[in-house]
């Protein structure tokens, strides 16, 4: 029998290199959230895929920046975390921005250093000239774009041979690891991101209430915190359009997912400051560093 090969590959970056996407093309299905918008990933998301003789298991880790908060330290501890866990780590970065700097420079805090091996894949490669793609790849990285599929597919190739041999960890169909509702605020989120201006997506989080998956329509009730009133009455619009348009949204998005009729009972809520606080962050499973928590 062939050997198999199996392990763990952490995705990082700085905010918006477009990891989401990646992940996403190379499971050929929207699994994670994607947004123009800086830093909108925040807990890792995993997926599988399963491709001849290698099972790679995709950690999309929230982007590399310089926190300003609670909420961001949080967030840069849980990438640091993929990072220890990591079998592979593929930096990315943008090919217009090439070449990619040493990730040991974005990482500096990291407790000791990374001894897992780095490939570096220059993403949005369909914004250079044939000339300037050829050179790239002639340096060792992989140029790719996510409306490229044999860019996605050497991707996949690169990344699989690198793997240690083992068996593989989940069943071959598996897509990802998380539960259903976990993406029900990932969704929720993703639609805030679209429709919502300025820095108001990022004062939204979810919390799932009640998920019947023994009823038709499957009936999910959600609550989608904000910090401020005047962010609530954004939220809700003008008699319950704003909402009504972002349950829209992650309901397809969820029926797409459980291939079943999903009835979405949404409320808004007020949470002042729910992203400054360790109690808050706690609650949506954001940990802080040990040494805020000790």
């Amino acid at each position: 029998m062939p050997t198999t090969r199996c392990g763990t590959v952490a995705l990082v970056g700085r905010p918006n290199v477009g990891k989401s996407s990646l992940l996403n093309a190379i499971l050929g299905t929207g699994l994670s959230m994607v947004s123009p918008k800086a830093q909108a990933t925040r807990l890792p998301v995993t997926g599988i895929h399963t491709t001849g003789h290698a099972q790679l298991i995709l950690l999309d880790l929230p982007g590399l920046l310089e926190p300003g908060y609670a909420l961001q330290r949080s967030l840069r501890h849980l990438a640091l975390e993929g990072l220890r866990r990591a079998d592979l780590i593929v930096h990315l970065h943008p090919a217009p921005e090439a070449p990619a700097p040493p990730l040991a420079t974005l990482i500096p805090d990291a407790a000791a250093p990374l001894t897992s091996q780095v490939l570096v894949v220059l993403t949005k490669a369909d914004l250079l000239d044939p000339t300037a793609r050829e050179a790239l790849a002639s340096s060792g990285a992989i140029p790719v774009a996510v409306s490229e599929p044999d860019t996605i597919a050497a991707v996949v190739a690169a990344i699989a041979e690198r793997l240690p041999e083992g068996p593989f960890r989940h069943d071959p169909d598996d897509i990802g690891t998380q539960p259903v509702r976990f993406f029900v605020g990932e969704y929720l989120r993703e639609a805030a991101f679209a429709r919502l201006e300025e820095e108001l997506p990022y004062a939204v989080t979810v919390e799932v209430e009640e998920f019947r998956e023994d009823r038709r329509p499957v009936y999910i009730r959600a609550s989608v915190f904000v910090e401020r009133d005047s962010q609530k009455g954004i939220v809700i619009g003008k008699g319950g359009a704003m909402l009504k348009e972002l349950g829209i949204h992650a309901r397809g998005r969820l029926e797409a997912l459980l291939g079943e009729p999903v009835y979405l009972d949404l409320r808004v809520k007020v949470l002042p400051n729910w992203r400054r606080r360790a109690a808050t962050l706690a609650r949506f499973g954001f940990p802080l560093p040990p040494d805020e928590t000790s």
